[in-house]
């Protein structure tokens, strides 16, 4: 099945804000599928945020052996811990096979970044208890939720008058 029609597929369900607060703050361990050795793609920058941030990241990528500092998997299947989020850096189209490797592995949650939507994959996921946020990114709604949105992507904590910014 392909990306859903969004005319057709409610989003909404899959946006709660409450659903968003209480994955975030009860998480722990997030996978992130897709994260790149690029430190200029987002996957890259939001599982080095997420890092940050006090959550354990666990790299899923196939091509590489090391991303952020941590062992990288080549599957969801080969993770060793138990998963709080699978957050989705991937095209909609793999989230299907990506939703069952995370019931099959008892994932709590999967995370689909902005764009990753695919309804079949919600089905599959709902189906093993596993819940779904979709079409949101991690990083925005932890900001938004915990306090520490910034333009840089981290919390400074500097408060500043100066005209030209930071510095």
């Amino acid at each position: 099945m392909t990306p859903a029609d969004p005319a057709v597929f409610d989003l909404a369900r899959y946006q709660d804000p409450l659903t968003i607060q209480r994955v975030l703050l009860g998480a722990k361990t997030i996978a992130v599928v897709g994260l790149s050795t690029n430190e200029l793609r987002a996957s890259y920058f939001v599982g080095y945020y997420l890092k940050r941030h006090g959550y354990r990241v666990i790299p899923v990528n196939p091509r590489e052996a090391e991303i952020l500092g941590e062992k990288c998997f080549k599957s969801l299947g080969e993770v060793p811990v138990p998963l709080d989020i699978v957050n989705v850096f991937r095209a909609p189209d793999a989230l299907p096979a990506i939703a069952r490797e995370a019931v099959e592995i008892g994932a709590g949650n999967i995370w689909c970044q902005f764009g990753v939507i695919n309804q079949e994959a919600t089905r599959i996921a709902e189906a093993g208890g596993v819940s779904v946020i979709m079409d949101r990114c991690i990083k925005v709604e932890h900001a938004r939720y915990i306090g520490r949105m910034h333009w840089l992507g981290f919390n400074t904590q500097r408060i500043t008058s100066v005209r030209g910014g930071l510095q």
